[in-house]
């Protein structure tokens, strides 16, 4: 170990010994440790062209470990690295391989606008603070760190087990197409397991609320819309400018809501967290279970951004560009118009119902990806009963919900690629503490320790002797 992992590890050993059991000062702990930190520190976002550094060292602790070199991939996808490895199995159960899901790369940070540095480790009594610490280095460090503990205690898999980390799940995605359409080997998998979305969500008071399963996932749809204009200089304004005309269709995309859109597992995603919430949320999420047409609760529900996805498509502005100089008026402006659509509305009906709020024939249009449509992912028993022993070995109680993820991931691609997917992170903490791709993203330092059994607990029910 490095020295500066051991001085942290030093500073944090009162986090981990105070109200903890053994466990968490265990070789395997510290290993997820050792591995969470080190990946968190490698800025792996954007154009940096980091996620190489974070294949390689991944790749470099489980050939420590003792995997075969000739069983782990960094197959390159333009300037993108991924990281394929291979558990092998004994083939006795005759099954198809399952594979495990995560992406090693991360939304930009700026550490300007961080109260902590972002690509530094830190921690207070409460969370573990740095870019990537839930989206998703956490699920990336848990998944090696126990295919490193499985493979040192001997475990043999009674099929074949796969990691499949993309490199740019958080901008074009290029690697997990190539993973998911141009892999025989992996297409032919039973089902995969995605470490990315899924978990436990926490009352205010700790409290086990629900555990959900992402069975579905919304559609991912980007526009940029762009208004032109001869410009000119900036002491002779025109009645018609860029920025203006792009701003007074901004204000009406913001001002548009799209109409409510619910499924059977939706509805009983409202009705079961509404019963173990409680108050007065939980009561508009059981009365839009009741009737989805209840506009009070569609409403009330709208303003929770940890739920409003659940409820409609969205669509909302996420960056600007417009100008060229102070001293000049703009001749073009253009805004991103990121949508997660709701599962069976076509994104040419999205883009047709933006173009009418605009209700401006001089406002551009142009699709910047081609929107994945993926298909709804039907929980089976087996795969219930593994995640149902992980959840309730921490929280007896809690029920499992299957649900309908608000956000994007790499499981769209391998469900489009008829590979069954099922995101069931090891994460239990607060929504409303869910700060991934915003700022001071963490994760409580209880949730980070208690989930150490999650991933070796599924493993050895779905793939044991």
């Amino acid at each position: 170990m490095k020295r500066s992992f051991l001085f942290f590890l030093f500073l944090a050993l009162p986090v981990l010994a105070s109200g903890s059991d053994d466990r968490k000062l265990s070789e395997h702990a510290l290993k997820t440790f050792e591995i969470f930190k080190t990946i968190v520190e490698i800025d792996s976002s954007k154009n940096t062209g980091n996620e190489p550094k974070v294949a390689r060292y991944l790749a470099d602790q489980l050939i420590e470990a003792g995997f075969p070199e000739a069983d782990i991939e960094m197959p390159r996808t333009g300037d993108l690295v991924s990281l394929i490895v291979r558990y092998g199995g004994d083939g006795s159960s005759g099954k198809k391989p399952i594979l495990f899901l995560g992406h090693m790369d991360v939304v930009e940070a700026y550490a300007k606008d961080w109260e902590r540095p972002p690509f530094q480790l830190t921690s207070d009594d409460t969370y573990f603070y740095g870019r990537g610490t839930t989206d998703n280095k956490f699920g990336v460090a848990q998944l090696t760190s126990t295919f490193i503990r499985l493979k040192k205690e001997g475990f043999v898999p009674n099929r074949d087990l796969y990691l499949v980390f993309s490199g740019d799940e958080e901008s074009g995605m290029q690697t997990t197409r190539m993973l998911a359409y141009e892999r025989p080997d992996l297409a032919q998998a039973e089902f995969a397991l995605n470490s990315d979305a899924g978990g436990g969500d926490l009352g205010a008071d700790g409290r086990a609320i629900t555990y959900n399963i992402q069975a579905a996932e919304k559609t991912y749809s980007t526009w940029e819309l762009t208004v032109h204009n001869p410009g000119g200089h900036s002491s002779r304004p025109r009645p018609d400018n860029a920025i203006y005309d792009l701003a007074d269709a901004i204000r009406r995309i913001q001002a548009y809501h799209f109409p409510v859109r619910y499924s059977d597992m939706t509805r009983n995603y409202f009705r079961v967290t509404g019963e173990q919430l409680g108050g007065e949320l939980g009561a508009a999420m059981i009365a839009f279970a009741d009737n989805p047409d209840d506009k009070a609760a569609s409403d009330r529900l709208e303003v929770e951004s940890s739920y409003v996805g659940t409820t409609r498509t969205t669509c909302v502005v996420t960056m600007l560009k417009a100008g060229h100089a102070e001293n000049a008026l703009p001749q073009s402006a253009t805004a991103t118009v990121n949508c997660r659509i709701f599962p069976g509305v076509p994104a040419s009906e999205v883009e047709n119902t933006l173009r009418r709020v605009v209700d401006n024939g001089a406002v551009e249009f142009q699709s910047i990806y081609e929107a994945t449509e993926s298909p709804v992912s039907e929980l089976r028993e087996d795969v219930l009963e593994a995640v149902s022993e992980a959840v309730n070995s921490r929280y007896p109680d809690v029920q499992l919900l299957p649900y309908m993820e608000s956000g994007g991931t790499d499981g769209m691609h391998f469900r489009r690629a008829g590979v069954p997917t099922w995101a069931v992170s090891a994460i239990f903490m607060n929504p409303d503490e869910m700060y991934a791709h915003g700022l001071n993203e963490r994760v409580p330092i209880k949730a980070f320790y208690d989930a150490l059994d999650h991933w070796s607990i599924i493993i050895r029910d779905l793939a044991g002797s």
